[in-house]
């Protein structure tokens, strides 16, 4: 594929929807349809687990896309340089506690059939012993409405399948990190 033209069909404060012309190998001419944001298009989500308990940490988030709640971890958008200190600010601001990062993936792609936003997925150990962690608060945008949960590493599949059951939806991320059959 060779792309041709590219053109904003739609701009709003924070998404835009393009149109891109390819030209194919066969030589038709495709148009594809894509979102990408206006303000960033990096993004990170947290994997978040405390020690000693070995207890992993998790929110429910309402999202208005889906008109529900969403199971997940804690992410957001990366808006300076330093993505361990970005991550260590999302966790911060959506869950209360402070961390410190164990390591960090290669930048992936959660949907490139739609979404031009890259994501990095971090690693943070929590030391549930330190003062700060004790009685965290959460610090929240006026948007937001975020629920912390902390589930045992054991019972996170069974946890994850019980709120699916009760409605709430589920983020990919806690799937993929801890209920595939090989794990």
């Amino acid at each position: 594929m060779k792309k041709v033209e590219e053109k904003i069909l739609y701009k709003a404060k924070w998404l835009a929807l393009k149109q891109t012309t390819y030209k194919s190998e066969n030589g038709e001419t495709v148009n594809w349809e894509s979102i990408e944001r206006t303000n960033t298009s990096n993004t990170v989500v947290i994997i978040p687990k405390l020690v000693p308990s070995n207890r992993y940490l998790m929110i429910k988030q309402y999202r208005p896309a889906i008109n529900n709640y969403v199971l997940g971890f804690p992410a957001g958008l990366v808006e300076g340089e330093d993505l361990e200190k970005e991550a260590l600010r999302e966790l911060k601001e959506e869950t209360g506690y402070v961390g410190k990062v164990k390591s960090i993936s290669p930048m992936l792609y959660s949907n490139a059939a739609l979404l031009s936003d890259t994501v990095r997925v971090v690693n943070v150990e929590i030391d549930e012993t330190l003062e700060e962690n004790l009685n965290p608060k959460q610090h929240l945008e006026s948007e937001e409405e975020i629920e912390v949960i902390l589930v045992n590493r054991n019972n996170l599949k069974s946890f994850i399948l019980e709120e699916q059951q009760r409605g709430t939806a589920v983020g990919m991320g806690p799937w993929y990190a801890f209920c595939e059959d090989n794990k």
